[in-house]
């Protein structure tokens, strides 16, 4: 397999609108969040406490793509 054809595996479509890709990136974060918190305790303390730090992040993350979709497409009650 070339290098080109196996950077082209997942591809994002050119097409999709920005309140889309703001809702499927969200929703991919929520789910690295979920799995990492369910597996952090499965974890010794030195990795549960690295696991949980990537956990923080994807949090943070999930925070400023939500911020962006508010921005992007308000919520009636807003």
């Amino acid at each position: 397999m070339s290098k080109s054809s196996s950077s082209n595996l997942f591809t994002v479509s050119p097409h999709q609108d920005t309140e889309t890709l703001l809702v499927n990136a969200s929703e991919t974060l929520s789910s690295l969040n979920a799995l990492t918190c369910n597996l952090a305790f499965d974890l010794d303390a030195s990795q549960r406490a690295i696991m949980l730090g990537i956990q923080q992040m994807a949090e943070l993350g999930q925070l400023l793509i939500d911020r962006a979709l508010e921005q992007v497409s308000p919520s009636p009650e807003a």
